[in-house]
């Protein structure tokens, strides 16, 4: 595993999840770019920093006990991440305070570190939140591999920030500097909102859900044939995004206890208040988490699940095997994991290889529904 060495340490760090032979780096230039940035600009021990989007916390364990350092993300594996490293390079706990993204980290701060997320709603929504959170003379310094940095990034550091300047390219990464100015105190377009005909509610969608704007079409697909049950199962939506899939399984099976569990922060955050005006009162678990990890082994009857193709900006089938592996965990004998997936995926012969029983319960042009009986 390469050890991660800037000016302000050598570490040894780990993606989450972890994988046997990993073939990715839980850092990359553009994170060593802004090390050095920072270092050469000089980084008092008193400095407030604030971290965006520092995926595994290569950031946040080079700059503990270096700074006064909070981080924020949306991502409940980044948190795991930043946690297992820190405890890996022997650094405390404590070192880094954490805020998710669904809450708005209190500054005033003197440095603001960005890595440009793969939404730019995201981002767009965390400058927003910065207005008033930055102390007089602060830097803001953002960052990504060139490959992944689209122009409109620097739009909004401009709209949100001020005038931007462009770092020359350096290992195929670049910084965009913003000298912040005084702006009208700006006014958020998230979460956004749209509307189902089946079942009949409006889903609300804080700014780094999935297809924010637009049921996506995965889960149009699986919704006509969502199971019903009058009985009382325990049932878990499984990344479950805004929750819609959980919430139409609930309002057709008014004594099912239901889980959802996704380890987008926002996500969860959209899904609970879905939940509330779909549902009212009515119990549900809902919590940011590592899929099912932390779920009782054999204590669910069905988990409903539209699974990820993709971890940032990393595309592979590993997290729905993974996903699949949890749910044929946490679920009892003869209980179903019901998923729908782009069919070139071939989710067919990979559950076949957890389940007993794996049937094809609908099929569109793109998509199948499939549903896998342990």
């Amino acid at each position: 595993m390469p050890i991660f060495i800037t000016p302000f340490a050598q570490l040894d760090l780990i993606r989450q999840p972890e994988q046997q032979a990993e073939p990715l780096q839980a850092f990359d230039a553009a994170d060593e770019y802004l090390l050095n940035h920072l270092h050469e600009q000089g980084l008092p021990a008193d400095a407030r920093v604030l971290l965006l989007n520092d995926s595994f916390g290569a950031l946040a364990s080079s700059l503990a006990g270096q700074a006064q350092v909070t981080s924020s993300g949306d991502s409940h594996l980044g948190y795991l991440g930043l946690q297992a490293n820190l405890a890996r390079n022997q650094l405390p706990a404590d070192a880094v305070r954490f805020v998710p993204a669904s809450a708005t980290a209190q500054g005033p701060f003197d440095r603001v570190v960005i890595r440009i997320p793969k939404t730019l709603a995201l981002l767009e929504e965390q400058l927003i939140r910065l207005h008033g959170q930055l102390a007089p003379g602060a830097q803001v310094i953002a960052a990504a591999m060139v490959k992944h940095l689209p122009r409109a990034a620097g739009d909004l550091l401009e709209r949100y920030i001020g005038p931007v300047q462009a770092s020359l390219a350096v290992k195929k990464a670049r910084l965009l500097l913003a000298t912040p100015t005084d702006k009208p105190v700006p006014v958020s377009p998230y979460p956004s909102r749209y509307r189902l005909d089946q079942p009949a509610i409006e889903l609300l969608n804080h700014a780094n859900v999935f297809c924010r704007e637009d049921l996506d079409i995965g889960t149009r697909a699986l919704l006509p044939h969502l199971p019903r049950h009058l009985s009382r199962m325990r049932v878990a939506d499984l990344g479950c995004g805004n929750g819609v899939l959980g919430i139409a399984y609930a309002l057709g099976s008014p004594q099912a206890e239901v889980t959802l569990v996704d380890e987008s922060y926002m996500a969860v955050q959209s899904a609970l208040e879905n939940w509330r005006a779909a549902l009212g009162e009515r119990p549900v678990q809902i919590r940011a988490g590592d899929g099912l990890a932390e779920q009782p082994a054999d204590s669910l009857d069905l988990v409903l699940c539209n699974p990820p193709f993709h971890q940032q900006q990393v595309v592979g089938d590993f997290l729905a095997w993974r996903m699949f592996q949890q749910a044929r965990a946490a679920l009892v004998t003869g209980g179903e994991l019901w998923i729908v997936g782009n069919r070139h995926l071939g989710y067919h012969a990979k559950l076949k290889r957890l389940f007993r029983g794996v049937e094809q319960v609908a099929a569109t042009p793109k998509f199948v529904v499939l549903k896998a009986i342990k």
